[in-house]
């Protein structure tokens, strides 16, 4: 069937359908591109891309199939998929189904055959922006008006557990707030022995620390930092009880939390080939990265917390730390998938930490 990308900016682009079927339009989603070549289905069920339409740089997508074992979630989160083209029938010996399988599996559109490159240099130069798909029938005027409506500010709450659930284990205990966690955070945790208790992002200091933890993790997730403030006080409240290690949107309010200030990025990071710089070490890591806003450099100054890491295309700040407190935090994703695992040692640092 075919259909139609539109842009905020009016533009649009045809291709055709290969997942979910778009009855008239789809949902409003903001339009961002992932440099990855392989990884795509981490990328689909990672919970940080609540809301986006995701472009894949990468021309041929779904060539090796989809299995659920290497999901990041149990419920795909984005609005839509773009690619150049659609591989319907991959080689992998773990493949259980389809790319196009997958999505018309969880209700995801997607489209292909049209040129990604081309688009993702519109992204490039004019920033994220608001889109959607629709039929080919449906009048531009509609869809403008669509594309006008503002997004949602309610995706942590939307993907975050509702309940705390225990992830027993023998060695330290680890409480991790849960803004949209990645599964492969938990399994880092417990691959090191960790027991873990996932806790919904909106707990109280008091509720945590009742679990009696050894560290708090705070997770990456979606959206902006700043729709989630009242999460700062509790922050503020467990890193002076205990160690604490921050990931992509934990990093982001990690900062907030410390009076650093954060601002939204023309286009974000996404892909997993970022080089990062460590300023203590002097070494340059390959990071897998995801994230549309970044912290300030000129708010870290004022603030108890020191820059500790920088991204070397665009010299973002990558990593802070407390200047008195054991906490740290990060803006890339250490435990991969997808993506190289350069920095899985700082998950051995945030234990060590711990003891």
């Amino acid at each position: 069937m075919n259909l139609k990308l539109w842009l905020e900016t009016g533009e649009s682009f045809d291709g055709v359908s290969f997942g979910a079927e778009v009855k008239t339009t789809s949902m409003l989603g903001e339009l961002v591109f992932n440099t990855g070549m392989t990884g795509y289905q981490e990328i689909l069920s990672d919970p940080s891309y609540c809301d986006q339409i995701v472009v894949m740089t990468f021309p041929l997508i779904g060539q090796y199939g989809v299995n659920k074992d290497d999901f990041e979630s149990m419920v795909p989160a984005l609005k839509g998929f773009v690619v150049r083209e659609a591989c319907e029938t991959p080689s992998n010996w773990r493949s259980e189904y389809t790319l196009p399988q997958l999505l018309k599996e969880f209700g995801v559109p997607g489209i292909q055959g049209l040129d990604t490159r081309l688009l993702t240099k519109k992204i490039r130069s004019r920033g994220s922006m608001r889109a959607l798909f629709a039929n080919p029938s449906v009048s531009k005027e509609e869809v403008m008006a669509l594309l006008k409506e503002p997004l949602p500010k309610d995706q942590i709450p939307r993907v975050s557990t509702r309940h705390s659930i225990h992830f027993p284990g023998e060695g330290k205990r680890v409480v991790l707030m849960d803004f949209g966690y990645k599964k492969n955070i938990l399994r880092s945790l417990l691959r090191r022995g960790c027991d873990v208790v996932v806790v919904p992002w909106d707990s109280s200091a008091a509720s945590i620390m009742k679990f009696k933890p050894d560290g708090v993790m705070l997770s990456n997730g979606p959206g902006d930092p700043k729709d989630v403030l009242p999460t700062l006080p509790v922050i503020r409240a467990l890193q002076e009880a205990v160690p604490m290690m921050a990931i992509c949107m934990g990093h982001q309010l990690f900062a907030l939390a410390n009076g650093a200030d954060t601002a939204k990025m023309k286009f974000g990071h996404r892909g997993s080939n970022h080089p990062v710089k460590d300023l203590k070490n002097g070494r340059t890591y390959m990071t897998s990265q995801n994230h549309g806003y970044a912290v300030t450099l000129e708010s870290i100054g004022a603030s108890p917390l020191e820059l500790t890491q920088v991204n070397l295309n665009d010299g973002t700040c990558e990593g802070l730390a407390h200047k008195s407190l054991p906490a740290f935090s990060v803006q890339y994703h250490p435990e991969a998938y997808p993506g190289p695992e350069d920095t899985q040692w700082l998950f051995d640092a945030f234990i060590q930490s711990m003891k």
